[in-house]
Parts: structure tokens; sequence; C-alpha cells
């Protein structure tokens, strides 16, 4: 695992606190192209063994300097780097992406890393105040009190089948919870196991290289889903990062909340991003927004949770404009191979609940077999769609819905019918600002990032980027799961009333 060279044969091995431990039972990967491997089944115990370690290194690396820290993600984010290649043969091969986006997600990944350095290295990642002691104050003298966050403990972080650097191994909750102190016990994602091992290899390194404790840092390979009910419902474990689906992101919220103590769950669980299309905007380059959204509708299969799957647009010739020109583009794209196999199968389930409902059309309609995923569309009205809850429910893959409404008056009540998402977007020109006006405020409160003529696919890891929203787009609307103010999810305030600063944390 040096990275001298593209070739890379995993071990199927779990990483526990530095050692690299094999297991009795074994799942086979199921890569897009290219060789199977075995890999070691995650086990309960495994998981006891990595959180009792994590515990073990949470108080020495609780009391690290932000510079240590620091040191420490720019030491992962070059270690990663080293085995490039590696990582794109592999990555490619296990998901069916191609180079080019594995490419730039490692990149996304090391620059994310290096931000959350720069970032902690300025103290801005704290909200630190202080009250000065007034012991003449009357009636009651004040004490002198500063607050300032701590690192709460181990964390768990689920890999994400989608994104199998950027939200797994070394992705954004890995590197949030490192950057606040906090040690990490990482659930490998089973679409994309060697991938997770070649980071987890490359984390390893970065830990010996700064002389931190080994348990900082575990990967576990999945295999059994009985590996992540283990993980978040040990007593060490203090909160969790999750990116996937609804269903089983509920399902691992209820077990942190059924635990005698309850931990934080920090869930991303995806939405339909939906996209109105105003008139005048609509009137002048509709044909230009339609092809847009198919462009979006349709990238990496439509497998990211910021997919709009939905676009809003007014009846009438400008709308008629518009989808005929987002069909077009549509049929231009072929079938792609997506992540798994159980994916591609979920992507035609989802198809088939538009299929025979008497108010619905399909505009697009493809068959597809095994792991390829071609474009789907489908149109209703407004009112049929705020009768159906079904037609709100995300389907991951390249399928969009277009609701068609009598007026701007029937678009912000749709607005208002939504439930929480990731992102809400408004085309509009000059004319549609009164409209836009009244928009706003509606999706403020439904989404955790509001775009205007632009598409969402695309998340840029920044101080200002909210990557998450109200239930059920995520299980916490006060957090994001993207961004340097991601880190804040991993650390409490605590009040010191009259400590010497000698004994105050850095």
């Amino acid at each position: 695992m040096d990275g001298t060279t593209a070739d890379f044969t995993p071990t199927g091995k779990h990483l526990i606190a530095g050692d690299w431990m094999a297991g009795d039972a074994r799942f086979m990967s199921e890569p897009a192209h290219g060789e199977v491997h075995p890999f070691a089944v995650g086990t309960p115990d495994l998981v006891d063994r990595a959180c009792r370690a994590a515990e073990d290194a949470f108080w020495a690396y609780s009391q690290t300097t932000a510079e240590q820290r620091a040191a420490f993600l720019e030491a992962i984010a070059d270690e990663i780097e080293a085995r490039g290649d590696q990582i794109t043969v592999i990555g490619s091969s296990e998901t069916g992406l191609p180079a080019a986006r594995l490419d730039g997600e490692r990149g996304r990944t090391i620059g994310q890393l290096r931000l959350f350095a720069s970032h902690i290295r300025k103290g801005d990642y704290l909200d630190r105040r202080y009250d000065p002691a007034l012991p003449d104050r009357k009636p009651l003298p004040r004490p002198d009190m500063v607050m300032i966050q701590r690192p709460i403990g181990p964390i768990a972080v689920f890999g994400a089948s989608n994104f199998p650097l950027a939200f797994s191994t070394a992705g954004g909750d890995t590197a949030a919870a490192l950057a606040a102190g906090c040690p990490v016990v990482v659930k490998g994602h089973s679409a994309h196991p060697g991938t997770g091992e070649i980071v987890a290899a490359a984390i390893d390194a970065a830990i010996r290289s700064c002389d931190l404790h080994p348990g900082v840092f575990s990967f576990i390979q999945g295999g059994k889903r009985d590996v992540g009910q283990a993980l978040v419902q040990h007593p060490l474990i203090k909160a969790v990062g999750f990116t996937g689906s609804l269903a089983g992101g509920r399902a691992l919220f209820d077990l942190c909340a059924q635990r005698p103590e309850p931990i934080p769950f920090f869930g991303e669980l995806g939405s339909v991003n939906p996209m109105f299309v105003l008139p005048a905007a609509c009137a002048a380059r509709g044909a230009a927004i339609g092809a847009g959204w198919a462009g979006s509708l349709t990238m990496g299969a439509g497998q990211f949770c910021t997919n709009p799957g939905i676009a809003v647009v007014a009846e009438g010739t400008a709308g008629d404009a518009f989808v005929a020109a987002t069909i077009a583009a549509l049929k231009d794209v072929g079938a792609q191979v997506m992540l798994t196999d159980g994916i591609a199968a979920a992507y035609r389930d989802g198809g088939s609940r538009f299929d025979g409902r008497n108010a619905v059309r399909p505009l697009l309609r493809n068959a597809d077999q095994g792991r390829q995923a071609s474009p789907n569309l489908f149109e209703t009205d407004a009112a049929s769609y705020l009768q159906d809850q079904a037609l709100g429910e995300e389907v991951f893959g390249p399928l969009g819905l277009v609701v068609r409404v009598a007026d701007a008056a029937e678009m912000e009540v749709l607005a208002k019918g939504f439930e929480g998402q990731l992102t809400a977007t408004i085309h509009m020109d000059d004319g549609d600002t009164d409209t836009a006006r009244r928009l706003v405020p509606v999706l403020e409160r439904k989404a955790g990032r509001v775009l205007v003529n632009g598409f969402p696919t695309g998340v840029e890891v920044s101080d200002t980027m909210v990557h998450g929203g109200p239930y059920p787009a995520s299980t916490n609307f006060g957090a994001t799961s993207v961004g340097t103010l991601s880190i804040r999810r991993f650390l409490r305030p605590v009040c010191y009333q009259n400590v010497p600063k000698a004994l105050l944390p850095q």
C-alpha cells in the first residue's frame, strides 16, 4: 500500500486501532468491473474493541492542540494523495464511476481535510465567549466565566454508497470529528469495501507519522446489519454521522433515541430538491433551463442526494417548450451503470410507483435490467401531487417529475406542501421578482440551501455551505454535513467559572 503503482489488492481486513484483523466470515465484493475480492464481515465484538480503543484514545486526543490536529488532517490528505492512482482504480472498479469522477471526488476529499485544518488553526470553529469578573457589582458580584466548545467523545461514521471518498472513510463526517478532537469508528459500506480499506490505510499511516494514539481511528467492514446496530448502541459512542436512505437512517436514528443515554444522530437522508421555473424565465429561456435540468438530473446516473427530481412549471406554451426540451435532452443520455445491483433494482421499483397512476403521465419511459439505469420522466398537476404523498418520495436515480401549476399562486401553495429538503431552486428573470419574493420565505423554511438560476448537484465545501435541512432531508435541521460548520456537531459548550487560565483548554 505504498502508492507507488496503480495496483492494489485488498487484504479484506478490518483496521482496529492500528491492527489489521481478519475474521472467520467473508462476504464477496460486487464490482461493476474487475476482480471480485473477499472481505471479512464485521462483528459486534470488533465494534466493542474499536469503541473501547476510541474511548482510551479520547483522553489524549481531546487535549491535542488545534495545530496538532491540523497537522494530522493534512497528513491524512497527503497519504490519500500518495495513493491517488490506486484509489481511482479500485474505486472505479467497485462503483462503476468513471475515473474522472473518482479523481474529482478524491480532490474534494483532500481539499476538505486541508480546509478543516486551516479553519481550526484560526480558531473559527469555536464560539468562544468571555464574561470578566465584576467583583464590585451590586447587589451581587459576577464571577469570571469562559465558555468554549469541547469534543464530545468517540463518533460513529457510516460510509455512504454514492460517495466512496467524500462521504465515506475519510469524508466529511470523519474529517469534522477528527478536527473537533473526537476519535472515529467507521463502518465501511459494502458497495466499495476495497476503496474503504485503502483510505483506512492512509489514515493509519497518518496516525503513525503524527505519533497519535492508534485508537483515534478504526475501520470495520460491513456485511451484516448487526454491525451498524451495535455501533450506534455502544455506550461509548457519543454521536453518529450518517448519509444514506430515509428508511435506513430512520431505523438507526430510532436506535440512538432508545439508548439508555440517547445520543445525537446526524443523518443526511436525501430529498427531491424541487426546482421552480418562474413564468418570465420560462418564456425567455425555458428550453435552455430544460436542457440544463436534464444534465443535472442524469449526472452520475442521478445518484446524488441533491439530484433535482421535481420541476414545477406553469401550464401553457412556455411550459410545454420547457418539457419538450427536457425530453429531447434526456433522450440523448444513454444507460449508465449504477453503484450496486440493489440500487439499480430500487431505482426500477421507484419508477414503477408512477406507473398505473391515473394522475401521472409518462413523458419518457425506459426499461433497464441489471445494473443499468436510463432516464425516466413523468408529469402530473399540482392538485394530484398534493393529494398523493408517494409522488414526493425520493427515487434514487435519473428520474424526474414535472408538476404543472395554473399560476404563481398555485406554485406558492405547492411549495408550502413540500416536506423538508436539502435544496430548493428558483429559475427567474427580472419579471419574476414579485413571485420569487413570495416563494423565498417558504423555501427557506423548507430547505437548507436555496439557489437561484443554478442546479443543486455539486456541493461546495466552504464556510457558508449548508448540506442539511428539515426532516426528512436530515434528522437535525440545525446542522450541516458539509462545510466548516459541520465541525460544531461534535462539540458541546462548557462554561468555566473562576477557573485559572493555566487549567483552561488551549
